[in-house]
């Protein structure tokens, strides 16, 4: 898939956000990135097809199978985005603190060999409804993402199904980065090296009536 809309919004001389990678392995991995733009929020990220799909997820994930929140997708991210912490300075897009606040593999319902898993993801992410299971440090079991109906076609919602990890108990308060075991605040409070990791990003506005949340 392009990265052109990725790409396009980003000046890489100035922002240490990644501009390329290449997925390797056997497992389909995920990230969730904890993100202080001009909005707090939680980027959620799939790998897919050699990208990461992407939806910016302002209340952050749940594993209460009550909870259904809001997930608009954004621009596909290359897959080094996986690895992004840090600070994307003031005047670029997304500028703001960034922490790896999950990872981990996921898989479709199904199993499958990756290439078989991914051909079957990406044929529910045209239709809309996604379902999977996460094999994070955070999150785990079975999720799935929805699309909404009605003219912000940008708009998902990402709902936890009930079985043995799903509980009441709100899983933000988990705020520490599984990379460098710090918050948000900490690495905004630290001078950038570079050993960083890196970013994720607001929601894109296009022609068509979008959700926009940074």
């Amino acid at each position: 898939m392009a990265l052109n809309e990725y790409r396009r919004k980003r000046d890489f001389k100035k922002t240490p956000e990644p501009d390329s990678g290449e997925t390797s392995g056997e497992a389909l991995l995920f990230v969730v990135q904890k993100h202080h733009a001009s909005r707090l929020h939680y980027d959620f990220r799939l790998e897919l097809n050699g990208v990461l799909k992407s939806w910016a997820v302002p209340k952050g994930p749940s594993l209460n199978p009550e909870d259904k929140r809001l997930a608009v997708e954004v621009e596909d991210h290359p897959f080094d985005y996986k690895d992004f912490e840090g600070i994307i300075p003031e005047g670029n897009y997304g500028a703001g603190t960034v922490i790896v606040w999950d990872q981990g593999s996921y898989e479709a319902l199904e199993g499958g060999t990756k290439k078989e898993m991914e051909k079957r993801l990406s044929e529910q992410w045209k239709d809309g409804s996604m379902k999977f299971r996460l094999k994070g440090k955070k999150l785990k079991g079975e999720f799935a993402l929805v699309r909404m109906k009605g003219n912000e076609d940008n708009a998902w919602l990402l709902i936890k199904h009930n079985d043995r990890f799903a509980t009441a108990k709100e899983i933000i308060t988990r705020d520490k980065s599984v990379v460098s075991g710090k918050t948000l605040e900490q690495v905004a409070g630290t001078k950038r090296t570079p050993g960083r990791i890196r970013k994720s990003d607001p929601p894109r506005k296009t022609e068509k009536k979008k959700i926009r949340i940074a």
